[in-house]
Protein backbone atom coordinates (compact mmCIF):
# COMPACT_ATOMS: atom_id res chain seq x y z
CA UNK A 1 0.00 0.00 0.00
CA UNK A 2 1.38 3.40 -1.00
CA UNK A 3 0.02 6.90 -0.37
CA UNK A 4 1.25 10.51 -0.31
CA UNK A 5 0.14 13.24 2.11
CA UNK A 6 1.06 16.85 2.94
CA UNK A 7 3.64 16.97 5.77
CA UNK A 8 2.13 19.99 7.56
CA UNK A 9 -1.45 18.66 7.29
CA UNK A 10 -0.38 15.31 8.72
CA UNK A 11 1.73 16.86 11.48
CA UNK A 12 -1.08 19.19 12.69
CA UNK A 13 -3.61 16.32 12.76
CA UNK A 14 -1.25 13.97 14.62
CA UNK A 15 -0.35 16.64 17.19
CA UNK A 16 -4.05 17.20 17.93
CA UNK A 17 -4.69 13.46 18.28
CA UNK A 18 -1.61 12.87 20.44
CA UNK A 19 -3.20 14.78 23.34
CA UNK A 20 -5.61 11.89 23.97
CA UNK A 21 -2.86 9.25 24.29
CA UNK A 22 -1.67 8.39 27.81
CA UNK A 23 2.01 7.98 28.64
CA UNK A 24 1.18 4.59 30.20
CA UNK A 25 -1.44 2.36 28.60
CA UNK A 26 -3.26 -0.79 29.66
CA UNK A 27 -2.91 -2.08 26.08
CA UNK A 28 0.36 -1.46 24.17
CA UNK A 29 -1.54 -0.67 20.95
CA UNK A 30 -3.14 2.36 22.65
CA UNK A 31 0.23 4.08 22.19
CA UNK A 32 -0.39 3.93 18.41
CA UNK A 33 -2.16 6.03 15.80
CA UNK A 34 -4.48 4.06 13.53
CA UNK A 35 -4.18 4.96 9.82
CA UNK A 36 -7.25 3.95 7.78
CA UNK A 37 -7.18 4.81 4.04
CA UNK A 38 -10.57 4.81 2.32
CA UNK A 39 -11.18 6.30 -1.14
CA UNK A 40 -8.32 8.79 -1.08
CA UNK A 41 -9.05 9.97 2.49
CA UNK A 42 -6.78 9.17 5.42
CA UNK A 43 -8.81 8.58 8.61
CA UNK A 44 -6.70 8.92 11.78
CA UNK A 45 -7.66 7.56 15.22
CA UNK A 46 -6.12 7.73 18.71
CA UNK A 47 -7.50 6.53 22.04
CA UNK A 48 -6.85 6.04 25.76
CA UNK A 49 -9.67 3.43 25.92
CA UNK A 50 -12.18 5.90 27.48
CA UNK A 51 -11.76 8.69 24.92
CA UNK A 52 -11.45 8.12 21.18
CA UNK A 53 -10.47 10.95 18.81
CA UNK A 54 -10.83 10.74 15.06
CA UNK A 55 -9.93 13.12 12.26
CA UNK A 56 -9.23 12.94 8.55
CA UNK A 57 -6.96 14.43 5.91
CA UNK A 58 -7.15 14.30 2.13
CA UNK A 59 -4.37 12.36 0.42
CA UNK A 60 -2.42 13.69 -2.56
CA UNK A 61 -2.44 10.20 -4.05
CA UNK A 62 -3.24 6.67 -2.94
CA UNK A 63 -3.03 3.29 -4.71
CA UNK A 64 -5.31 1.23 -2.43
CA UNK A 65 -7.37 1.15 0.76
CA UNK A 66 -6.10 -0.40 3.98
CA UNK A 67 -5.49 -0.05 7.74
CA UNK A 68 -2.46 -0.20 10.01
CA UNK A 69 -1.28 1.14 13.38
CA UNK A 70 1.99 2.94 14.06
CA UNK A 71 3.62 4.14 17.32
CA UNK A 72 2.85 7.79 18.12
CA UNK A 73 6.14 9.01 19.60
CA UNK A 74 8.62 8.21 16.81
CA UNK A 75 6.25 9.31 14.05
CA UNK A 76 5.48 12.63 15.78
CA UNK A 77 9.15 13.36 16.34
CA UNK A 78 9.97 12.55 12.72
CA UNK A 79 7.32 14.68 11.01
CA UNK A 80 7.14 17.73 13.30
CA UNK A 81 10.27 19.35 11.89
CA UNK A 82 9.29 19.15 8.21
CA UNK A 83 8.61 22.19 6.10
CA UNK A 84 5.63 21.86 3.74
CA UNK A 85 6.36 18.98 1.38
CA UNK A 86 4.81 15.70 0.23
CA UNK A 87 5.54 12.61 2.36
CA UNK A 88 5.08 9.15 0.82
CA UNK A 89 4.29 6.05 2.91
CA UNK A 90 5.13 2.61 1.50
CA UNK A 91 3.50 0.09 3.83
CA UNK A 92 4.37 -3.61 3.68
CA UNK A 93 1.82 -5.29 5.92
CA UNK A 94 3.36 -8.71 5.38
CA UNK A 95 6.70 -7.55 6.76
CA UNK A 96 4.99 -5.09 9.22
CA UNK A 97 7.13 -2.17 8.10
CA UNK A 98 6.39 1.32 6.74
CA UNK A 99 8.98 3.23 4.73
CA UNK A 100 8.37 6.97 4.81
CA UNK A 101 10.19 9.03 2.17
CA UNK A 102 10.46 12.81 1.83
CA UNK A 103 12.48 15.31 -0.21
CA UNK A 104 15.88 14.74 1.37
CA UNK A 105 15.65 11.27 2.88
CA UNK A 106 13.60 8.44 4.32
CA UNK A 107 13.00 6.52 7.53
CA UNK A 108 11.17 3.31 8.40
CA UNK A 109 8.95 2.33 11.32
CA UNK A 110 7.32 -0.92 12.43
CA UNK A 111 3.54 -1.14 11.96
CA UNK A 112 0.94 -3.29 13.69
CA UNK A 113 -2.38 -4.85 12.80
CA UNK A 114 -5.04 -2.16 13.35
CA UNK A 115 -7.67 -4.84 14.05
CA UNK A 116 -6.18 -5.18 17.54
CA UNK A 117 -7.18 -1.57 18.31
CA UNK A 118 -10.23 -1.39 20.66
CA UNK A 119 -13.58 -0.68 18.98
CA UNK A 120 -15.28 2.66 19.63
CA UNK A 121 -18.32 2.48 21.90
CA UNK A 122 -21.45 3.08 19.86
CA UNK A 123 -24.11 5.60 20.87
CA UNK A 124 -27.61 4.12 21.29
CA UNK A 125 -30.38 4.83 18.77
CA UNK A 126 -32.40 6.96 21.20
CA UNK A 127 -29.52 9.36 21.90
CA UNK A 128 -30.22 13.02 22.69
CA UNK A 129 -28.70 15.57 20.29
CA UNK A 130 -27.47 19.10 20.97
CA UNK A 131 -26.33 21.42 18.17
CA UNK A 132 -24.23 24.38 19.38
CA UNK A 133 -21.89 26.75 17.59
CA UNK A 134 -18.20 25.90 17.74
CA UNK A 135 -17.28 29.29 19.23
CA UNK A 136 -20.07 29.18 21.86
CA UNK A 137 -19.06 25.74 23.14
CA UNK A 138 -15.37 26.68 23.23
CA UNK A 139 -16.18 29.88 25.14
CA UNK A 140 -18.30 28.06 27.73
CA UNK A 141 -15.77 25.26 28.29
CA UNK A 142 -12.94 27.83 28.64
CA UNK A 143 -14.96 29.80 31.16
CA UNK A 144 -15.96 26.80 33.30
CA UNK A 145 -13.14 24.25 33.46
CA UNK A 146 -11.27 25.95 36.30
CA UNK A 147 -14.22 25.41 38.67
CA UNK A 148 -14.34 21.61 38.33
CA UNK A 149 -13.25 19.56 41.35
CA UNK A 150 -10.68 16.82 41.89
CA UNK A 151 -12.75 14.77 44.32
CA UNK A 152 -12.32 11.00 44.54
CA UNK A 153 -15.33 10.67 46.84
CA UNK A 154 -17.70 12.67 44.60
CA UNK A 155 -16.61 11.95 41.01
CA UNK A 156 -19.69 13.74 39.60
CA UNK A 157 -18.05 17.03 40.63
CA UNK A 158 -14.99 16.31 38.46
CA UNK A 159 -16.61 17.23 35.14
CA UNK A 160 -18.80 19.75 33.33
CA UNK A 161 -22.53 19.25 33.78
CA UNK A 162 -24.62 19.83 30.63
CA UNK A 163 -28.25 20.39 31.70
CA UNK A 164 -30.57 20.39 28.66
CA UNK A 165 -34.02 21.77 29.63
CA UNK A 166 -37.09 23.33 27.93
CA UNK A 167 -35.74 26.78 28.96
CA UNK A 168 -32.08 26.60 27.92
CA UNK A 169 -28.85 24.62 27.90
CA UNK A 170 -26.92 25.17 31.15
CA UNK A 171 -23.22 24.28 31.39
CA UNK A 172 -22.20 24.06 35.03
CA UNK A 173 -19.00 23.41 36.99
CA UNK A 174 -18.44 23.44 40.75
CA UNK A 175 -16.00 22.19 43.36
CA UNK A 176 -18.26 23.00 46.32
CA UNK A 177 -16.55 26.34 47.03
CA UNK A 178 -17.01 28.08 43.70
CA UNK A 179 -19.53 27.54 40.92
CA UNK A 180 -19.90 28.60 37.29
CA UNK A 181 -23.28 28.47 35.56
CA UNK A 182 -23.54 29.37 31.88
CA UNK A 183 -27.00 29.50 30.33
CA UNK A 184 -27.14 29.27 26.53
CA UNK A 185 -30.56 30.80 26.00
CA UNK A 186 -31.14 29.94 22.33
CA UNK A 187 -30.69 26.16 22.81
CA UNK A 188 -33.41 24.17 24.54
CA UNK A 189 -35.11 20.79 24.53
CA UNK A 190 -38.72 19.74 25.01
CA UNK A 191 -37.47 16.61 26.76
CA UNK A 192 -35.08 17.36 29.67
CA UNK A 193 -31.75 15.49 29.50
CA UNK A 194 -28.32 15.86 31.08
CA UNK A 195 -24.80 14.44 31.12
CA UNK A 196 -21.49 14.98 32.92
CA UNK A 197 -18.48 15.44 30.62
CA UNK A 198 -15.19 14.40 32.29
CA UNK A 199 -12.36 16.90 32.56
CA UNK A 200 -10.02 15.20 30.05
CA UNK A 201 -12.37 15.28 27.01
CA UNK A 202 -13.46 18.80 28.02
CA UNK A 203 -9.80 19.89 28.00
CA UNK A 204 -9.25 18.20 24.63
CA UNK A 205 -12.23 20.10 23.21
CA UNK A 206 -10.96 23.37 24.72
CA UNK A 207 -7.77 22.97 22.67
CA UNK A 208 -9.54 21.89 19.48
CA UNK A 209 -12.57 24.18 19.25
CA UNK A 210 -12.88 27.85 18.46
CA UNK A 211 -10.44 27.73 15.55
CA UNK A 212 -13.17 27.63 12.89
CA UNK A 213 -16.86 28.41 12.49
CA UNK A 214 -19.63 25.92 12.02
CA UNK A 215 -21.59 23.88 14.53
CA UNK A 216 -20.69 21.14 16.96
CA UNK A 217 -23.12 18.20 17.23
CA UNK A 218 -23.23 16.42 20.61
CA UNK A 219 -25.04 13.07 20.76
CA UNK A 220 -25.23 11.37 24.14
CA UNK A 221 -26.91 8.51 25.96
CA UNK A 222 -26.55 7.31 29.56
CA UNK A 223 -22.93 6.19 29.21
CA UNK A 224 -21.23 7.81 26.22
CA UNK A 225 -21.14 11.03 24.21
CA UNK A 226 -20.08 11.58 20.61
CA UNK A 227 -18.99 15.12 19.79
CA UNK A 228 -18.56 15.96 16.09
CA UNK A 229 -16.77 19.19 15.08
CA UNK A 230 -15.33 20.29 11.73
CA UNK A 231 -13.41 17.30 10.35
CA UNK A 232 -13.00 15.62 13.77
CA UNK A 233 -14.93 13.53 16.24
CA UNK A 234 -14.47 12.76 19.94
CA UNK A 235 -16.24 9.82 21.59
CA UNK A 236 -15.94 9.63 25.37
CA UNK A 237 -17.27 7.77 28.35
CA UNK A 238 -19.37 9.99 30.63
CA UNK A 239 -19.26 10.28 34.41
CA UNK A 240 -22.21 8.34 35.80
CA UNK A 241 -24.14 9.63 38.80
CA UNK A 242 -26.50 12.38 39.86
CA UNK A 243 -25.19 15.95 39.79
CA UNK A 244 -26.20 18.08 42.83
CA UNK A 245 -29.03 20.58 42.47
CA UNK A 246 -26.84 23.57 41.58
CA UNK A 247 -29.79 26.01 41.37
CA UNK A 248 -30.57 25.50 45.07
CA UNK A 249 -27.21 27.01 46.15
CA UNK A 250 -27.52 30.15 43.99
CA UNK A 251 -29.02 32.94 46.16
CA UNK A 252 -31.99 34.67 44.54
CA UNK A 253 -31.79 37.95 46.44
CA UNK A 254 -28.41 39.55 47.07
CA UNK A 255 -29.41 43.21 47.47
CA UNK A 256 -25.95 44.77 47.97
CA UNK A 257 -24.56 45.54 44.51
CA UNK A 258 -20.92 46.36 43.84
CA UNK A 259 -19.70 47.36 40.35
CA UNK A 260 -15.95 47.52 39.80
CA UNK A 261 -13.40 47.49 36.97
CA UNK A 262 -12.44 43.83 36.49
CA UNK A 263 -8.80 44.35 35.49
CA UNK A 264 -8.19 46.84 38.31
CA UNK A 265 -9.63 44.45 40.92
CA UNK A 266 -7.69 41.53 39.45
CA UNK A 267 -4.43 43.49 39.61
CA UNK A 268 -5.13 44.62 43.20
CA UNK A 269 -5.89 41.05 44.33
CA UNK A 270 -2.65 39.79 42.75
CA UNK A 271 -0.71 42.44 44.69
CA UNK A 272 -2.43 41.74 48.01
CA UNK A 273 -2.70 37.93 47.86
CA UNK A 274 1.00 37.14 48.58
CA UNK A 275 0.50 38.70 52.03
CA UNK A 276 -2.40 36.38 52.95
CA UNK A 277 -2.01 33.38 55.21
CA UNK A 278 -0.70 30.45 53.14
CA UNK A 279 -3.18 27.91 54.52
CA UNK A 280 -6.38 29.99 54.32
CA UNK A 281 -5.51 32.46 51.53
CA UNK A 282 -8.15 34.71 53.10
CA UNK A 283 -8.65 38.24 51.74
CA UNK A 284 -11.08 40.58 53.47
CA UNK A 285 -13.29 42.73 51.21
CA UNK A 286 -14.61 45.82 53.00
CA UNK A 287 -16.98 47.91 50.92
CA UNK A 288 -18.53 51.19 51.99
CA UNK A 289 -19.72 54.15 49.93
CA UNK A 290 -17.60 54.35 46.78
CA UNK A 291 -14.55 52.51 48.18
CA UNK A 292 -13.56 48.85 48.15
CA UNK A 293 -10.74 47.96 50.56
CA UNK A 294 -8.81 44.69 50.30
CA UNK A 295 -6.90 43.41 53.34
CA UNK A 296 -4.58 40.43 53.68
CA UNK A 297 -2.63 39.41 56.75
CA UNK A 298 -0.34 36.63 57.90
CA UNK A 299 0.57 37.29 61.53
CA UNK A 300 2.76 34.15 61.68
CA UNK A 301 5.22 35.94 59.41
CA UNK A 302 4.32 39.55 60.35
CA UNK A 303 2.96 40.31 56.87
CA UNK A 304 0.01 42.59 56.06
CA UNK A 305 -1.26 44.40 52.97
CA UNK A 306 -4.07 46.87 52.30
CA UNK A 307 -5.25 48.36 49.04
CA UNK A 308 -8.18 50.67 48.30
CA UNK A 309 -9.91 51.25 45.00
CA UNK A 310 -12.94 53.17 43.80
CA UNK A 311 -16.17 51.37 42.92
CA UNK A 312 -19.91 51.86 42.65
CA UNK A 313 -21.78 50.38 45.61
CA UNK A 314 -25.44 50.31 46.50
CA UNK A 315 -25.95 48.64 49.85
CA UNK A 316 -25.01 48.40 53.51
CA UNK A 317 -21.34 48.73 54.59
CA UNK A 318 -19.97 45.21 54.73
CA UNK A 319 -16.86 43.15 55.42
CA UNK A 320 -16.74 39.70 53.83
CA UNK A 321 -13.93 37.18 53.39
CA UNK A 322 -13.07 35.32 50.18
CA UNK A 323 -10.28 32.95 49.18
CA UNK A 324 -7.93 35.15 47.17
CA UNK A 325 -6.68 32.56 44.67
CA UNK A 326 -10.23 31.46 43.82
CA UNK A 327 -11.44 35.04 43.34
CA UNK A 328 -8.46 35.68 41.03
CA UNK A 329 -9.48 32.60 38.99
CA UNK A 330 -13.06 33.81 38.73
CA UNK A 331 -12.08 37.30 37.53
CA UNK A 332 -9.53 35.82 35.11
CA UNK A 333 -12.22 33.77 33.40
CA UNK A 334 -14.38 36.75 32.46
CA UNK A 335 -13.54 38.91 29.46
CA UNK A 336 -15.75 41.93 30.27
CA UNK A 337 -14.53 45.36 31.38
CA UNK A 338 -16.60 45.59 34.58
CA UNK A 339 -18.03 42.96 36.93
CA UNK A 340 -21.07 43.15 39.16
CA UNK A 341 -20.61 41.56 42.60
CA UNK A 342 -23.87 40.85 44.43
CA UNK A 343 -23.73 40.30 48.20
CA UNK A 344 -26.28 39.56 50.93
CA UNK A 345 -24.34 39.22 54.19
CA UNK A 346 -20.88 37.93 55.25
CA UNK A 347 -22.17 34.37 55.72
CA UNK A 348 -23.89 33.91 52.35
CA UNK A 349 -22.46 33.24 48.89
CA UNK A 350 -21.46 36.16 46.71
CA UNK A 351 -22.34 36.27 43.01
CA UNK A 352 -20.05 37.64 40.30
CA UNK A 353 -21.61 38.56 36.94
CA UNK A 354 -20.39 40.44 33.87
CA UNK A 355 -21.74 44.00 33.71
CA UNK A 356 -23.08 43.10 30.25
CA UNK A 357 -24.09 39.53 29.44
CA UNK A 358 -22.79 37.94 26.21
CA UNK A 359 -25.37 37.60 23.41
CA UNK A 360 -27.83 34.72 24.01
CA UNK A 361 -26.09 33.84 27.28
CA UNK A 362 -26.55 34.31 31.02
CA UNK A 363 -23.25 33.88 32.88
CA UNK A 364 -23.00 33.68 36.65
CA UNK A 365 -20.17 32.70 39.00
CA UNK A 366 -20.62 32.01 42.71
CA UNK A 367 -18.07 32.20 45.51
CA UNK A 368 -18.60 30.83 49.03
CA UNK A 369 -17.40 33.26 51.74
CA UNK A 370 -14.80 32.53 54.44
CA UNK A 371 -15.13 33.31 58.14
CA UNK A 372 -13.33 36.50 59.16
CA UNK A 373 -12.38 37.49 62.70
CA UNK A 374 -13.47 41.04 63.37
Amino acid sequence: MRFTVSSTALSSKLNALARVINSKNSLPILADFVFDIQGGILHLTASDSENVMKTQVELTESDSDGRFAVGNHDLLEAVKGFSEQPITFDVDQQANIAKISYQNGMFSLPVENADEFPQTQSISEGATEIVISNAMLAENINRSLFATAQDELRPVMNGLYFDFTPECLSIVASDGHKLVRNKVLNIHSEQPAAFILPKKPATLLKNLLGKDGGDVVIRFDERNAQISYGDGELTCRLIEGRYPNYNSVIPQNNPNQLTVDRQALLAALRRVQPFANDSSNLIRFHVEGGTLQLDAEDYDFSKTATERMSCEYNGQPMSIGFKGSSFIEILGNFDCQEVLIQLADPSRAGLVLPSEQPENQDVLMLMMPMLIND
